[in-house]
């Protein structure tokens, strides 16, 4: 995120639906046809970084904002919030291991094995620590039926580290494109579904770019739902992606917002092009891209985490998937 956005405890289910906003995702709302939640299930999110680890096996933080010289995978065991109305309210980390160095791409497709993926690729200045909160919080608020896993890169986790971030995230892409190519190429039926946050989205779109050239229709036919969050994306950059993307560009939904502050932001930096998340939907869909115009949802300062904080727009990354299946 390009701002600092406190992450709200108690969401308010607003009474209005997306119609007029979201087009035709405000009708899709039926749950994930499983009757046993991923985590809920086995507390456990699988983690891909080039991050360096603290220690081995990691102490808390777990992870730094260092490059890794090679991906890293690792399992965060996850402990539930206790139910007590005086106890944790929130999903914690009560340890990271697994860690493999060596051959973490392997490692990471053998643990989705047999199972649908949510992989979640965060944003600008994100810790370790608040990417695997957001990871969680979404897996959680769609009740995602498969493994939930984590690609984090190196982020400052700095206000002003918003170059620094972008170049560490397209440092990122071949390891990212390393990973879902293992998991690809792994014989387990599963869908990888990618959601990506802000400057995460650059990171994706540039990757599967990549996958589709080396890997071909075979990988990316593996590859499910794409849900790209307020894509902090020059508008122009956006297209030419899409269309080196072909007709693989129809399982992207972007959500986006016009009163995104954040994005707002990132334009003035970039010279005062419009990025993807806040363009109008009408010049999104032209592209050939899904939309969710999350504009009348931005009640907030920032706008910029609106698939995480409301709940109505969360709904969008579940009916993707779903039509993904």
């Amino acid at each position: 995120m390009l701002l600092s956005i406190s992450r709200l405890a108690v969401v308010c289910l607003t009474a209005i639906t997306l119609s007029g906003c979201i087009g035709d995702d405000n009708a899709l709302m039926s749950p994930l046809s499983s009757p046993l939640p991923g985590l809920e299930k086995d507390p456990k999110l699988l983690v891909a970084t080039t991050r360096l680890p603290v220690g081995d096996p990691p102490k808390k933080p777990w992870f730094s904002s260092e490059r890794s010289p090679d991906l890293v995978y690792a399992e965060a065991r996850l402990t539930p919030p206790s139910g007590s109305l005086i106890g944790r309210s929130e999903w914690t980390i009560s340890k990271v291991d697994s860690l493999n160095r060596n051959n973490a791409a392997q490692a990471f497709a053998q643990a989705a094995f047999g199972r649908d993926l949510l992989l979640y690729v965060h944003g600008y200045r994100e810790s370790f620590e608040t990417a695997a909160a957001s990871t969680i919080d979404l897996s959680e608020g769609i009740k995602f039926p498969g493994a939930t896993g984590l690609f984090t890169w190196p982020s400052a986790a700095s206000t002003l580290s918003y170059v620094a971030d972008r170049e560490a995230a397209m440092w990122s892409r071949d390891a990212l494109e390393d990973l879902l190519t293992a998991i690809a190429r792994t014989p387990s039926g599963g869908r990888i579904h990618i959601v990506a946050h802000s400057m995460g989205t650059l990171l994706t779109l540039e990757t599967l770019r990549m996958l589709r050239a080396s890997a071909g229709e075979s990988a990316m036919e593996r590859i499910g739902a794409v849900v790209l969050a307020a894509p902090d994306i020059d508008i122009d950059l956006f297209a030419r992606g899409l269309e080196r993307l072909g007709p693989d560009a129809k399982k992207i939904t972007v959500i986006s917002s016009t009163n995104d502050r954040a994005l707002a932001m990132s334009s003035r930096l970039a010279g005062g092009i419009i990025r993807a998340g806040a363009a109008d939907r009408e010049r999104l869909e032209a592209l050939g891209v899904r939309v969710a115009d999350a504009s009348e949802f931005g009640g907030g300062i920032i706008n910029h985490d609106l698939f995480l904080s409301n709940r109505e727009v969360q709904q969008v990354v579940k009916r993707s998937i779903e039509r993904e299946k």
